[in-house]
């Protein structure tokens, strides 16, 4: 069976883990590949057997998103390449420990990648997509975009930022012919653990899932039109409450006079 050619993806953090397997399955959807993370050996290995299992063009570029210089030429690549027409955000870290006992200019490199090289790549994309009436942005963000509680503070503010901003994204696209998408993963078994501290071998089983089931959850998710994908959530339901909620507090978030709950007199 012959597969339809369907652009170019630029996947980041693509050497290993999560990354990877986008690359993998998005090659084998019908994408050429732009591969783009640090470790060159990685990603001349994950590049030659994705070219040679499926036909697929597959470009690497070795690029740190924590330097301004390395995001830079990234955002020439998406600027200039008019084939690509999928952005993958991927690349991210994390922190496990309470704020206290972290270091903060590691809390502030981690504010550099998870947020404002996603940022500034996105905004990169997006004029082009515009302009060609296509595109589809992934955003890998996390459940402590919703659980904060859960790790590290700094780092669930940087995914609830990519969930906030691909929420705006969606609002500001959607008649654009721009499709958006973020990816709420819980525990996944990857590097990221080790990366972090805390190796995913203490955490329980029962709530780690694989990297293949959550990319292709997450797939799943995107062909099915969600604008948030939580691949271990059983009820859709579910969000669709929680998202309610957040709704029915949206117009008396703004208004002219202090709730009377506070018991203020008004002001003449």
């Amino acid at each position: 069976m012959t597969i339809q050619h369907q652009g170019t993806a630029l996947i980041t953090g693509a050497s290993s883990g999560i990354g990877a397997i986008y690359a993998d399955r998005l090659a084998r959807r019908g994408y050429d590949l732009i591969l783009v993370a640090r470790n060159r050996a990685r990603l001349d290995t994950l590049a030659k057997r994705l070219s040679d299992e499926t036909g697929r063009s597959v470009e690497v570029i070795v690029a740190d998103l924590g330097k301004g210089e390395d995001v830079r030429r990234i955002e020439a690549v998406l600027k200039d390449d008019a084939s690509i027409t999928t952005l993958v955000n991927n690349a991210g870290i994390g922190g496990v420990m309470p704020l206290v006992a972290s270091d903060v200019d590691q809390m502030e490199a981690m504010i550099d990648l998870n947020v404002t090289a996603l940022m500034r790549l996105t905004y990169a994309a997006v004029p082009g997509f515009i302009a060609r009436g296509k595109g589809t942005i992934i955003n890998i963000s996390s459940i402590v975009a919703v659980g904060p509680e859960i790790l590290n503070g700094v780092y669930g503010g940087s995914k609830a930022f990519v969930l906030a901003f691909t929420q705006s994204l969606h609002h500001e696209l959607a008649d654009k012919g721009v499709t958006v998408q973020a990816v709420l993963p819980g525990a996944t078994s990857t590097e990221f653990w080790d990366i972090a501290g805390n190796p995913v071998s203490n955490l329980p089983e029962a709530i780690v899932m694989s990297a293949p089931d959550m990319v292709d959850a997450a797939l799943a998710g995107l062909d099915m039109g969600e604008l948030v994908t939580i691949p271990s959530l059983p009820d859709a339901a579910d969000w669709g409450s929680y998202e309610g909620a957040r709704q029915k507090l949206m117009p008396n978030l703004s208004l002219a006079r202090p709730a009377g709950r506070y018991g203020l007199k008004a002001i003449a």
